[in-house]
């Protein structure tokens, strides 16, 4: 945290009665967020989907057609903090707040101590460590199935089946692992002055008390994130807004603020 930065110190409970019930109903006022404000939705979906398509063009590039299995896959490990800007448009509609482009891009900068700009850090290095480690797996099955390394047949070797599904739960884990740091505790570094260490073991108590809920929010999460990345990260440009917007709303309902006059910034 920097030197000086104002921590406000409140009191959390956490809720423990999530339905899929309520994730619909987020699902709904994501919607309906996305629908009154779709410039700034469309505006940061559009800059995750240009970083996908430069990273499909840089893989083609340098004749590395291959990587871009391991690369798509990981890719959605960076939508938290993408979506850190439309939380907090999210948060402004609800509190009525006005809405600017200030405002929201300023959300990106926390609020003057790091701490978001520290879990973006987190998630890219979560990203490149996941790379890291798809290349390792790549190559001890590769050496199995005699093909070229620039050669996609390799996906249909029962080496490359093998390696899929070795990634494939690997993978899942790491991506469960940074979806049950960053659900809660992303959304509540906008909302609140605490620190990212305090909001993840908010987090983390809100998986823990919802596992079963929040199981299913992170598979529909893989799943559309994974669709809409199919024509060319398009669909991304409808379906990463909602989401996020989405993600607020689950953490509104999940994290209970016993503090009624807790401070809300106004840019």
């Amino acid at each position: 945290m920097a030197t000086g930065a104002k921590v406000q110190v409140v009191s959390t409970t956490v809720a423990s009665d999530l339905t899929l019930a309520d994730l619909r109903a987020v699902l709904a006022a994501g919607w309906a967020d996305f629908r009154a404000f779709p410039q700034f939705g469309l505006f940061f979906a559009a800059v995750y989907v240009a970083a996908g398509l430069f990273l499909v063009y840089a893989f083609i590039a340098w004749g590395q057609v291959i990587w871009l299995v391991p690369a798509a896959a990981g890719f959605p490990l960076l939508a938290p903090f993408v979506a850190v800007g439309l939380y907090e448009v999210s948060r402004r509609r609800e509190a009525g707040l006005p809405m600017s482009w200030r405002a929201v891009l300023g959300a990106l900068r926390g609020r003057g101590d790091d701490q978001i700009i520290g879990m973006g850090v987190v998630l890219f290095v979560a990203f490149a460590f996941w790379v890291i480690v798809a290349h390792g797996v790549f190559y001890i099955f590769f050496a199995q199935s005699g093909l070229s390394a620039e050669s996609m047949d390799f996906f249909f070797t029962f080496a490359g089946i093998s390696m899929l599904l070795v990634g494939g739960v690997i993978g899942g884990i790491m991506a469960l692992a940074f979806f049950a740091i960053t659900v809660v505790s992303l959304p509540m570094l906008v909302d609140r002055d605490v620190d990212c260490i305090s909001a993840i073991i908010v987090s983390l108590a809100a998986m823990r008390s919802n596992r079963g809920v929040l199981l299913a929010w992170a598979l529909t999460i893989a799943a559309a994130l994974f669709l809409a990345m199919l024509p060319l990260f398009l669909g991304l440009l409808a379906v990463l807004p909602v989401l996020a917007h989405a993600t607020w709303h689950l953490y509104r309902r999940v994290v209970e603020n016993s503090d009624k006059n807790s401070t809300i910034q106004a840019d």
